[in-house]
């Protein structure tokens, strides 16, 4: 099982950023798939969900209206796009494999944003 996120960087403040988590080793359609982040000195936190299917997506308040989160149950891929970056979005980004007990999660990718 591999989860491999991609896309992190530096960034400016309003810019934007995508991430990706490339799936092996596991049925991918069969998983939900969540976007977590931690901060330095914060508690890792919920980004996003997504789904099986990808019908049904939800949100930390934190990020609604900025951030969304997608998949391709074809290339085995979860995506999140992020807009409108700020200062504390500044973490990072874990994405994570969910059925029942079952839970795997990538590596992380680092986020800056920074004027």
């Amino acid at each position: 099982v591999l989860l491999v996120e991609s896309g992190g960087g530096l960034v400016q403040p309003g810019g934007s950023l995508r991430l990706s988590c490339a799936a092996s080793g596991f049925t991918f359609s069969s998983y939900g798939m969540s976007w977590f982040r931690q901060a330095p000195g914060k508690e890792r936190e919920l980004v996003a969900t997504i789904s099986r299917s990808g019908g049904s997506t939800n949100y930390a308040d934190s990020v609604k209206g900025r951030f969304t989160i997608s998949r391709d149950n074809v290339k085995n891929t979860a995506y999140l796009q992020m807009n409108s970056l700020k200062l504390e979005d500044t973490a990072v980004y874990y994405c994570k494999a969910a059925l029942a007990m079952r839970n795997y999660w990538g590596q992380g990718t680092q986020v800056t944003v920074s004027s």
